[in-house]
């Protein structure tokens, strides 16, 4: 049986510090990505607007976010995502996510 064979000046801290570096960089990757990621879609029940996602946005007259300055008659809590034409202009500044905070 052969042992490794050692590389000059790769010692314990050296291959820790770029093991920590790696996992790093695959972290911040998988972090961008969940970031970037299309949000997926929920059911929703027929008494739901199908323009949104994310949460059970009803069909009514008026719809606010509730918390908002909005005075309704119905509310959605939010994160909300935009999947059609903001009908009830819930998605003020226009990224496609609406009642986000």
């Amino acid at each position: 049986m052969r042992g490794i064979r050692r590389l000059p000046g790769l010692t314990f801290a050296t291959v820790r510090k770029l093991a920590a570096a790696a996992i790093g960089f695959g972290l911040a990757f998988v972090s961008a990505s969940a970031a970037n990621a299309a949000p997926v879609p929920l059911q929703q029940g027929s008494d739901c607007d199908p323009n949104y996602s994310g949460a059970c946005v009803p069909i009514a007259s008026d719809v606010d976010c509730a918390g908002g300055s909005g005075n309704g008659p119905e509310y959605v809590s939010g994160p909300v995502y935009v999947v059609g034409d903001d009908i009830y202009e819930l998605d003020r500044d226009g990224d496609g996510f609406a009642c986000e905070g």
